[in-house]
């Protein structure tokens, strides 16, 4: 199995934390930053419309954003972006404290 199909096959939230703990381990300025300008259009593609279009106009509101966008129909449209990173990266581990209830016995 390839580590995309791996990445592909965690939870949402799994991937979320995954890319945001190897984005914080490497100071990735630029992807915490692509992020924050994915979450209005991916807010908006799970319609929710306004949340969006608050978003476009306070920037800290998409901060506070960043740190939820691994739920829901939000991180399920997100999921791509966890994917090609992680992937890029190499970077499959879980974040330290994470668990993988697939990997439990």
């Amino acid at each position: 199995m390839s580590l995309r199909d791996e990445l592909d096959a965690l939870p949402t939230g799994e991937l979320h934390d995954r890319a945001l703990a190897v984005a914080k381990r490497r100071v990735d300025v630029g992807f915490l930053w692509r992020l924050i300008e994915a979450l209005p259009v991916a807010e908006a593609a799970v319609g929710d419309e306004q949340r969006s279009k608050v978003d476009v106009l306070r920037p800290l509101a998409l901060i506070n954003d960043l740190f939820d966008a691994g739920e829901g129909e939000l991180g399920d449209a997100l999921r791509p972006m966890y994917i090609d990173y992680l992937e890029e990266h190499g970077a499959g581990e879980a974040p330290r404290g994470a668990t993988n209830p697939d990997t439990e016995g």
